[in-house]
Parts: C-alpha cells; structure tokens; sequence
C-alpha cells in the first residue's frame, strides 16, 4: 500500500500505528528483523540517495493530506523576521556573553556574527526562491547533498529548535521575575540534589510556552500580524559564536516559503532586507549595553532590565523588561511556525513518523508538528539553564548554516549526470582545500597560537581553494534570483562558521557529539528503513506512470 494513501478518507484526529508507521518494514516484527539484516545495504543506497526539485515540491507534500495556505507577502516575511530574530537572543544571551567573554567588544561580537549570518541568508534565500516549500534547509540539503547529510541536519534542526525555544522560554522567566525582583532565579524552584544547570525548575517558562505555541497553531496569517573597541581579543570570536544564537530566527522565516505568495519577489526582500536592518539594530543595542555599566557587572540572565536600575533609573526597567517580554514572545511565536513545518517537512521524508506531517484543512497549519516542538521545548525549558542551552544551539546552528554554503556550491557546480567527471574531481578537491584551510585557521586560533606565518599559509590555501572552484564551469544557474560573488561568498560563510564552532569550546562539541550518536542510534533503527522504503516506493510510481504515459502513446 502507498504510505501517502494511508490517511485517505480519514479524520484529522486521529492515533494508529498506520499513521506513524505505514512503510512496509513496519509491518510487523518479521518485516522488521528482515530490514534490519539489509542495513549496510539500505545505509548505502540512503548515502548516494538524493532527493529533487520536483520531490519536494510535489510528491512530499502529498504526505500532509491538506494544503497549506498560501497567505504571505514581502512585507510579512519582514516584520516576521524582526519577530523571530529580534529578541531571540538578544535579550537573553548578550549579558551573558558581555560579562563573560566579549566585555565591551560584544558589538564586535554582534558585527561578526551578523555577517556570517548575513552570508547564510544569501545561501537560504537562493535556495528558498527556487524551491518554496516548508522544510527550509532540510529539504534543500536533502536534494544537494543527499538523504544523510539531510537526516544529520534534521536532527540538529529538531535540536535547534526545541533548545532554542526552552532558551526564550527560561529568559522570558528571568524577565518577568526581574520586574518584581531583582532577582532572575526569583520564579525558580531550586532542587539542590540536581545537578548544576538542571537545578532550577521553571514552570513560568513551560506556562508561556504552551501559550505561545497554541497560539501559532490557530493561523499562519494571523501569527504574523500578531508579531568599541580597535583591537580584538579572543573573547570577541567566543561570545561571536555564542550570540549567532541572536540570529538563529532568520531560519525560520525562510521555512514559511510554501505560504508565500510570490516566492521569487517576497523572498529576496524580506530576508535580506529584514536581516540587514536587524544586525545594524544589534549592534547598537549591544554597544548601548556596553556604555552603561563596567562589564563586569552586567547580569547574565535579564541584562536590560537590570542595568537601568544599576545606573538608578528603575523606572525605566519596568519598561525595558516589558519590551524584552514583548520580543521574546514574538520570537517564541514565529520560533514555533518556523520549527513546525520544518517537522512537517522532515515527516513528509518519513525520517520521523509521517502522522507529524499532517496539515489541519481548517487552519491550514501542522498542529501535530506544533505539539510535538512544544512538549520538547517544555522539557528542556523547565530543567535545563541558559548557559546549557545556548552553546549546544549556536553548535546546531552554525553547523547547519555551514551545510547550507556547501550545499549552494554543489547546486552551481556539480549535478548529477551533467557535469564531466574531471569538472566533479576538480570541484570536490577544491572543496576539500576550503575545508583543510578553514579547519587550520580554526585550530591555530583555538590553540592559543597567534603567529602570522600559519594563518598566512591557511588563509592562502583558503583563497587558492574558493580559486578552483571559480574556475571550475557552473552547470546550473539561478532561474529568478541567485546569491552574488559565487563561489567567494560561500566559501567565506564556510570559513566563518567553522571559526566560530572552533570558538564554542570542547564542552560545546562534546555535546553535540552526544546527541548526534543518539540521532544515528535512531536512524540505523529506524530512519533509513522509512526513508528506504519510500524513496522506492515514489521510483515504483514514477515508473509505473512512465510505463501508462508509454502505453497511453501507443494507443494514440
């Protein structure tokens, strides 16, 4: 049976074992036992398995069983993206990273992370004009680099987005709390037999954010209208890597592009525009910061609100609190749109139960997508610190916007069956010596080791690097709108990320270690198996409407 008709005739609301598990290895525990012994197998075919165009735009979105509406504009994809990035860290990360790390450089900090995320919206927005669909970089990764590649991302994008929710769920907290003390654990329940980071329960956070997603579950339209230093020291490029956490929203708005009107116009504007304006707005909060109070004594959970009183306007931190509750929220909201059909979309590949793919026909929104973000945020929120929070989502983050460069590279330079094998090899190489390079820059940094001999040699092998793929032929450009100085864009932005992954530390790295075995823990089990089953199933149909096509010809 064709898992994309298994839900035909059916309720919205309902809970079987078919609508999570429809593919034929599920079918019972023989078929199962049987699948696993095939792993190498099916591991192999889902490595070089990649998916297209036409896939995502059409077959995929079969798995919902309802449309989702097209109800967007330019200039709601702007003022989403000031709502889900405008407050998504800002608010909740810069006292921690100017007390910390950065000091009054945390405008530097901001400056560098805008850029590199700058780089990341001309990748996302390239990408999202061509193919306007609810996954965003999964499904772009998922026809550039393949099925593995995509479920790695996947799992991060998951990660992203449930730690970045608990993130503003718990600052929302240390706000609120700040506005009737000044104490931001204040709403807290202390649990000394926990562990240090997991010992402060919050149940305000879980509160708003069971609210906020049951509110961006009720529209997509209506969610949207609701919405100095010359010199550097290494703390500038820690906090940089950590405050990327600030413009992590971008990402979702991108994801909205199958509710977007004109695609091709609406896009380009309202995630270059929106992210432009944002980093300049970014940078002058941070230096604000940095000008009212010595570093050191900047609070690391509310700083905005907590400054105003140390300089003796308390007043006015009544009102800066309630305009960081105020973004906080908005971030929340289209935080949860975003992740939601970015689960829809990850469903609709069957590299997670496809029951989460289902669009509600009255709403037009993927409510189970929404409560499964929210039931994993509210974990996270209500246990999980700050500090915990962001280095593992500035990891995820980082890490996928490094994807989403490669994976513009290989749309230009390599398609599958056109480009001449010497082009690929010459290609590939040169990719591999970016990677080298920025990986060398990287540890020479991390190392403490500041001569410039090394970073001369790697930067140059950088620059010979993105050389030989600008010289290499491109065998597709961009149909509408296309990401400029290519391939010397996304090789930067593939510099920069990297760099400042380097920058989050071994803690950072060994947590993203952590959860990524946990994901391919999963996708051995079971992943590859759903994802095997229906990528052959979608080649059964597609021959069998060739063969009709054939036969419907003879017969004329």
């Amino acid at each position: 049976m064709d898992p994309s008709l298994a839900g035909a005739g059916k309720s919205y609301w309902r809970f079987s074992k078919e609508d999570f598990f429809p593919e034929p290895t599920f079918n019972n525990f023989s078929t199962y036992l049987s699948a696993l012994s095939k792993t190498p197998h099916r591991l192999k075919d889902r490595l070089l398995g990649r998916s297209s165009d036409a896939n995502e735009l059409v077959q995929s979105k079969k798995q919902s069983e309802n449309e989702m509406k097209k109800c967007l504009t330019w200039w709601d994809l702007i003022w989403l993206g000031f709502g889900s990035v405008v407050g998504s860290g800002i608010f909740s990360i810069t006292g921690q990273e100017t007390h910390d790390h950065a000091g009054p450089a945390i405008v530097l900090s901001y400056a560098v992370s805008g850029m590199s995320a700058l780089l990341s919206v001309f990748c996302y927005t390239e990408f999202a004009v061509e193919i306007p669909i609810a996954g965003g970089s999964f499904s772009f990764l998922r026809v550039e680099l393949g099925d593995f590649i995509a479920f790695i991302a996947a799992g991060n994008i998951l990660l992203e987005g449930l730690v970045g929710a608990a993130g503003l769920g718990r600052s929302w907290s240390s706000y609120v709390a700040s506005i009737i003390k000044s104490d931001p654990d204040f709403l807290r329940i202390k649990v000394n037999s926990f562990a240090k980071g997991f010992n402060l329960l919050d149940p305000l956070a879980v509160v708003v954010l069971i609210v906020v997603n049951g509110t961006a579950m009720t529209g997509t339209k209506r969610t949207s209208v609701l919405n100095w230093i010359s010199s550097v020291f290494e703390g500038v490029f820690t906090a940089a890597a950590v405050v990327y956490w600030s413009y992590t929203g971008f990402d979702m708005v991108a994801n909205m592009a199958e509710e977007v009107k004109k695609p091709s116009r609406d896009i380009p504007i309202g995630l270059v525009g929106s992210m432009s304006l944002i980093t300049v707005v970014y940078c002058l909060m941070s230096l604000v910061l940095a000008m009212m109070v010595k570093y050191t004594e900047v609070d690391v959970n509310a700083a905005y609100s907590v400054v105003f009183e140390q300089i003796g306007m308390k007043w006015a931190k009544y009102l800066v609190s309630i305009v960081a509750l105020k973004g906080m929220t908005t971030s929340m909201l289209v935080g949860s749109m975003g992740q939601a059909r970015y689960t829809t979309q990850i469903a609709r590949a069957h590299m997670i139960p496809p029951y989460f793919a289902l669009v509600h026909p009255k709403t037009g929104t993927p409510i189970y997508a929404t409560l499964l973000i929210t039931t994993g945020s509210c974990i996270l929120a209500f246990f999980s610190s700050l500090d915990v929070l962001s280095s593992v989502l500035s990891f995820s983050t980082l890490f996928i916007f490094m994807l989403m460069a490669v994976a513009l590279l290989m749309r230009r330079y390599y398609v599958k069956d056109v480009t001449p094998k010497c082009d690929a090899i010459k290609f590939m190489v040169s990719l591999f010596v970016i990677f080298g390079a920025s990986l060398g820059i990287t540890i020479l940094w991390s190392s403490n080791k500041r001569e410039w001999i090394g970073y001369a040699v790697f930067g140059g092998l950088w620059v010979l690097g993105t050389l030989g793929i600008a010289l290499t032929s491109k065998h597709r450009v961009p149909k509408v709108w296309g990401v400029p100085l290519v391939p010397w864009l996304p090789s930067l932005s593939i510099a920069m990320n990297i760099f400042l992954i380097g920058s989050l530390g071994a803690v950072a790295v060994w947590r993203f270690l952590i959860c990524s075995a946990i994901m391919l823990i999963y996708y051995v089990l079971a992943g590859v198996h759903a994802t095997y089953d229906m990528a052959h199933v979608d080649q059964q149909e597609l021959k069998l409407e060739e063969e009709m096509k054939n036969l419907y010809k003879g017969i004329l």
